[in-house]
């Protein structure tokens, strides 16, 4: 059988699957996964991985005859595309399987925001409320104006979704799309009339802190942000700042510069929620994924072909 190099964790369903099909060599099971790869690297043509783990470059460079690497998520920023695709290997991701569970996540954690939720689940859990009453009033979710950075295909679900609370869409992206919602070329000027920033937008050198200092004190002492992006987009240290100051008002945040670490600082703040990288973490979405990761590789291996490659991949189709 065709072997393949797997690098994320597999749970025992994928695994059952790829076995069928292929050879698999897992990292976790190499004393040395370098050493391993410069005695067995050749002859490997698939590796699996996903968004977090990607694929380290001593990976890429101890597998000479790699014709594909498969992505379990919609993220790819910790792969290479450049070097892959000067080598010839295509690069695939999971995009629309977690469109909506992203989305849902999103819309958990602006009301999360609006409604102080995790303080006031603390107030009736701990048994304040029967002690000092009730905390102060929160705020209301509906007839917000909503910025989305990166009006993809989660940024359009992200605005579908907020539908239902009559929220006035706004956003901020490379170019203009043709759609309903009101464009903004610049992402200050758009934080400034939003009550609400969501960031979706991918990581990488470009996004690299665009939501900084000043897109936070153009959203105010009132906004809220929201990233279930990646973590690079935005200045943590600024975000620390901004909320420790007032001059940001929330923050709801599933997605972190240094994961699995997230700064002592947010950690302690009344004024922000934060979540694991949730997103997409529900037993029927991550299944849908992990079956996508698997099919683009029986697929490639069957016919040469895949479902779903990487934009920077087009030009190897």
């Amino acid at each position: 059988m065709t072997d393949l190099f797997t690098i994320a964790p597999l749970n025992p369903t994928i695994r059952a699957a790829l076995d069928t099909a292929f050879t698999v060599h897992h990292v976790d099971d190499m004393d040395d996964p370098v050493a391993w790869l410069a005695e067995n690297g050749a002859g490997i043509a698939y590796a699996l991985t996903d968004g977090h783990y990607g694929i380290k470059p001593e990976y890429l460079a101890g597998l000479p005859d790699l014709k594909l690497v498969s992505s379990n998520g919609v993220g790819y920023d910790a792969i290479d595309t450049d070097t892959a695709v000067k080598r010839g290997v295509i690069v695939t991701h999971t995009p629309n399987v977690l469109n909506a569970e992203v989305a849902t996540t999103t819309l958990m954690l602006l009301i999360a925001c609006y409604r102080n939720f995790t303080l006031e689940v603390d107030h009736a859990v701990s048994g304040r409320w029967a002690e000092t009453g009730n905390l102060p009033l929160s705020r209301s979710v509906d007839n917000r104006t909503i910025g989305i950075l990166g009006l993809g295909r989660i940024g359009m679900e992200i605005a579908r979704k907020l539908a239902p609370f009559n929220s006035k869409i706004l956003y901020h992206t490379r170019t203009k799309r043709d759609v309903d919602y009101t464009y903004y070329d610049d992402l200050a000027a758009m934080a400034r009339d939003a009550d609400v920033l969501i960031s979706i937008a991918p990581g990488g050198a470009s996004t690299h802190h665009l939501v900084n200092a000043d897109v936070m004190a153009a959203l105010g002492p009132d906004g809220v942000l929201i990233n279930v992006g990646r973590g690079s987009v935005v200045d943590e240290v600024a975000l620390i700042n901004a909320l420790e100051t007032g001059k940001l008002g929330m923050a709801g945040l599933d997605v972190f510069e240094n994961e699995p670490h997230i700064p002592e600082a947010l950690r302690k703040m009344r004024n922000v929620v934060l979540t694991p990288h949730i997103g997409s973490a529900t037993v029927e979405t991550r299944a849908a994924m992990a079956q996508l990761a698997v099919d683009n590789l029986l697929q490639h291996s069957k016919d040469g072909t895949v479902i779903s490659p990487v934009p920077e991949c087009a030009s190897l189709l």
